[in-house]
């Protein structure tokens, strides 16, 4: 046993204490697989817990980062072995269970999904947890039953993390995309991703309509609050949104009217507790789906002594695509 570099949050007098250190392996908790992690990310809910924005984290002390990609260093578990190469994503890591901004972890082996092939590390971290809820979105729109030629497909926040990768995804498979931002600047930015049309968020930050004009079939989103209740009015007959985020606020200011009316359909997405069969789903087609070049356009690279800075910045909503965390 000796000790590794992690970012460690602990419990202070008033919030919490964050830096950068050295964390013995014995504290490691239980676990049937350790993996010697290799790359991690930077998403929203990372953001809230290393500033202590919001009270993300449940135990401590707490190693902070919900997702990281590795090699198994030892396994008991039969469906792994020393060297393989794993995602994880979620389970309460860096909530309730220590989490990815660390050189090891020690997770449960139900909880691992094998790496793509084809597929390195920094790869499935640059489209890390983000990503793969874009992706887990889509799923649950095809699932709906939606298909590019019953119209347009609108996301939110899209030059974020979720937005940017569901705008690639989108547009891959034929779908006209409407991104909607803040950050009228990004245009070019979400033109290159593949976006056929950029609208201000401004459009949809207004009280809600019990019905609006129908504008488009479906939509994702990962901004929640007056945000959603605006697409849910103007999405067209037997449509849905998948929702998958809260910037904005865990408030709904809507009505049934969107339901009832016009048969809309609104779609959870969680990503933390997945069913396992769903994620190995998600992966697959993000290895298939997902344009690599545009992948690599959106990402930078910190290390952990960038995580707390950029933490920050992505809670001011400074943070453009994908941040991958190079751990060793």
């Amino acid at each position: 046993m000796g000790t590794f570099r992690a970012i460690r949050i602990d419990k202070a007098e008033k919030g919490t204490v964050v830096a950068l250190t050295q964390f013995d392996e014995a504290e490691l908790m239980e676990g049937d697989v350790t993996v010697r992690i290799e790359w991690s990310t930077l998403n929203y809910k990372d953001g809230l817990a290393v500033t202590g924005k919001a009270p993300v984290v449940r135990r401590f002390p707490m190693i902070a980062g919900i997702d990281f990609a590795g090699t198994v260093e030892q396994s008991s578990h039969p469906l792994w072995k020393a060297g393989d190469k794993v995602i994880c994503d979620g389970w309460g890591m860096g909530e309730t269970h220590l989490g990815a901004y660390a050189e090891k972890a020690r997770v449960k082996g139900d909880w691992l999904v094998r790496l793509p092939e084809g597929m390195s590390a920094r790869d499935a971290m640059a489209i890390g947890t983000a990503g793969y809820t874009a992706m887990l979105a889509v799923l649950a729109l095809e699932k709906h039953g939606l298909t590019p030629k019953q119209g347009p497909i609108v996301v939110t926040g899209a030059a974020g993390g979720v937005g940017s990768v569901a705008t690639a995804v989108l547009s891959k498979l034929g779908y006209h995309v409407i991104a909607s931002t803040g950050r009228v600047s990004e245009t070019p930015y979400l033109k290159a991703l593949g976006a056929a049309e950029v609208i201000d968020r401004n459009e949809l930050s207004g009280p809600a309509k019990p019905l609006a004009r129908e504008r488009w079939a479906g939509g994702i989103d990962s901004v929640g609050s007056t945000t959603l209740a605006n697409l849910l009015s103007m999405t067209k007959y037997g449509g849905a949104i998948a929702a998958c985020g809260l910037a904005a606020g865990m408030d709904l200011p809507s009505s049934v009217a969107p339901f009832i009316l016009r048969g809309v359909c609104l779609l959870g997405i969680d990503s933390v507790m997945c069913p396992i069969e769903q994620r190995k789903a998600a992966w697959s087609r993000l290895a298939s789906d997902l344009d690599r070049t545009k992948l690599a356009e959106i990402t930078h690279e910190i290390g952990l002594d960038g995580v707390i800075e950029a933490g920050a910045r992505i809670l001011a909503g400074q943070v453009r695509g994908r941040i991958v965390v190079k751990i060793l």
